[in-house]
């Protein structure tokens, strides 16, 4: 009888565990990685804020402008330790692949109360050194046009716009994540625009 005590922490931390980890919805996964020519990918969703105030670092942007560019999304949220922790692994790979064509956007969704306030964001994109441009969504237009359910989560947008990989989770310099992000890359990098 002693033995069965401790199921209902081991239930609770593993529960916690899968809770945090990357989004609150599930382990987080590749959510899909399109091999398909681009072709036969989806068009990115134009993005639905417009608003001055809904962009950090830049105007608010169209896909129009983004031609010819291979574009990675990154949903975040501040409070979102996965989110932050991939920072420098971001940072890095805007550093090797931005004069090959990379443009990372920030897409802010919020979480908690706090997340929603635009200076809390605006002072978290300053400390963490954000130089990229970041839309803020606050109403989860953006997040619900992708169907994303994770924080920290990243589309792969090829020259043409269309959406050509997902993934999701932490991820920091050199793990499989970052691995197989870098490798499709690379791949809509080497394609003719």
């Amino acid at each position: 009888m002693t033995k069965l005590r401790w199921w209902p922490i081991a239930v609770a931390v593993i529960g916690y565990g899968i809770w945090s980890f990357g989004g609150h919805g599930g382990l987080p996964q590749p959510i899909a990685v399109a091999e398909a020519a681009s072709s036969d990918a989806p068009i990115a969703p134009a993005f639905t804020h417009g608003s001055d105030a809904d962009w950090l670092n830049s105007k608010p942007l169209k896909w129009e402008a983004l031609r010819g560019k291979v574009v990675l999304i990154d949903f975040w949220t501040f409070d979102c330790w996965n989110c932050y922790r991939s920072f420098p692994w971001l940072k890095e790979l805007e550093a090797k692949y931005e004069a090959k064509g990379l443009q990372v956007i920030g897409v802010h969704t919020p979480e908690l109360p706090q997340e929603y306030v635009r200076d809390n964001v605006v002072a978290k994109v300053a400390k963490f050194d954000l130089k990229h441009p970041v839309m803020i969504d606050n109403d989860y237009s953006y997040w619900n046009a992708f169907g994303n359910r994770y924080w920290p989560a990243w589309y792969l947008v090829d020259r043409q716009g269309r959406v050509r990989g997902a993934f999701a989770g932490e991820t920091h310099p050199g793990d499989s994540n970052a691995r197989q992000i870098e490798s499709a890359i690379d791949r809509l990098l080497a394609e003719t625009p």
